[in-house]
């Protein structure tokens, strides 16, 4: 895996480049754009944390979630991963494990001790990805979507 990975958040100098960020043409109707979810943090302060994947240059984009409610009934707080888009050109070389294990640090630091996601199922999806780093479906669906869980040590 590359050593100089890290994250950066979105800013004035780095922001065309993190909306011109796009997936393969094959996974666009996988994941929203960067711009929508960077419209959604701005609609969502305080609950949503994007972040850039960097590597000497971008590579991915991020958006986590904490202790958000999950149900609206104030019964089920959870953390997780809102989006995760990795570069066309830049997929199959460890950056989508790095996104995965930066936002666990972050729950991890911030009391958490499970990772919450979701992915469209079936053909060309990311399920394979997901499961291989030891996510779970609940068995839960949010909207389309297969809900998974990740148990933190």
């Amino acid at each position: 895996m590359p050593t100089s990975l890290h994250l950066q958040e979105i800013t004035p100098d780095n922001f065309e480049a993190a909306i011109n960020l796009r997936v393969r043409p094959d996974q666009e109707h996988l994941v929203a754009p960067v711009v929508k979810s960077l419209a959604e943090a701005y609609v969502h302060p305080g609950i949503a944390w994007p972040r850039l994947i960097c590597d000497d240059e971008i590579v991915g984009f991020l958006m986590a979630f904490f202790h958000i409610d999950w149900t609206g009934k104030g019964t089920d707080f959870r953390s997780g991963l809102w989006r995760l888009n990795i570069a066309d050109g830049k997929q199959g070389r460890g950056y989508g494990r790095f996104a995965v294990e930066s936002v666990a640090a972050e729950i991890r630091r911030r009391g958490g001790t499970r990772l919450t996601t979701t992915w469209h199922p079936g053909s060309g999806g990311p399920t394979g990805f997901y499961l291989a780093l030891g996510f779970r479906p609940t068995g839960e669906i949010s909207g389309d979507q297969t809900v998974g869980m990740l148990e933190l040590d």
